[in-house]
């Protein structure tokens, strides 16, 4: 595999809801080049949600959809049996209500990111992927969807006809099966800066991560994420910045 030299950056952002405040939008917006925004079904709402589109506008970040199901109580982190119709409705729904805010806020949505429960739902479920896919596809078919490489998802992206964005993970932990350790287990989040850097610029420039089995894992990541609700989350955005600048990789937008 030839080395890369370039990676797109993304987190997931605008997840405040109401009183409630999460992460550190505004520091965020400043390292990554693509901002997945809460559609208010796991996180968000409308004036969190007009906020963030902002703050990306005046930082030059992509705005992405982050799409989940409707599940705020539990921060769409529970995987839900939502019938494939509904769940393609519920997608369009999200991406409706952020492109109208993403325009308001002189921007505009640039691709569409699963989250959480939906996000692994749709790794192994053929049916979930394929609704998400119809509603991506509905909706605008030039926008791309990222997501883990290997999936049902990304499958079913090569059958409508979606440009599918592959992801990898630096603050999270690998099977050696290349799927994420679930957050129930120990080794699913990471918090060492230093360690994830390097394991960043080892994801981009070898194609290779460790396993918490400490197998070496093959990875194509056109994106890497650093999720905005990690405590640390900003600390570990400067370091794989600058571990990736450090290593003459460019971080570029994908979009």
């Amino acid at each position: 595999m030839e080395p890369r030299t370039r990676v797109d950056l993304n987190s997931d952002l605008g997840e405040s809801f109401g009183a409630w405040r999460m992460g550190d939008d505004a520091a965020m917006l400043r390292l990554v080049t693509s901002a997945n925004v809460a559609c208010g079904f796991h996180a968000g709402d409308p004036s969190t949600m007009l906020a963030t589109c902002r703050l990306a506008a005046e930082n030059a970040v992509a705005v992405g959809a982050h799409v989940s199901y409707r599940d705020l109580a539990g921060f769409g982190r529970r995987s839900m049996d939502v019938p494939a119709a509904e769940l393609r409705d519920e997608v369009l729904y999200q991406l409706a209500a952020l492109a109208g805010i993403a325009r308001v806020a002189g921007t505009a949505v640039r691709y569409v990111k699963p989250h959480g429960a939906l996000y692994n739902r749709i790794v192994h479920d053929e049916a979930q992927a394929v609704a998400v896919v119809a509603a991506v596809a509905a909706f605008d078919p030039a926008l791309p969807l990222l997501g883990l490489p290997g999936s049902a998802v990304e499958r079913a992206a090569a059958e409508h006809g979606i440009r599918f964005v592959r992801e990898a993970f630096v603050d999270r932990g690998y099977r050696a099966d290349g799927t994420l350790v679930p957050r129930t287990e120990p080794g699913a989040v990471l918090s060492d800066a230093t360690a994830i850097a390097a394991r960043a610029v080892r994801m981009v420039r070898d194609g290779v991560v460790e396993s918490v089995d400490g197998a070496p894992v093959a990875v194509a990541a056109d994106s890497l994420c650093v999720h905005g609700d990690t405590p640390g989350a900003v600390r570990m955005a400067e370091a794989v910045r600058r571990g990736l600048d450090e290593a003459g990789i460019a971080v570029r937008a994908f979009v």
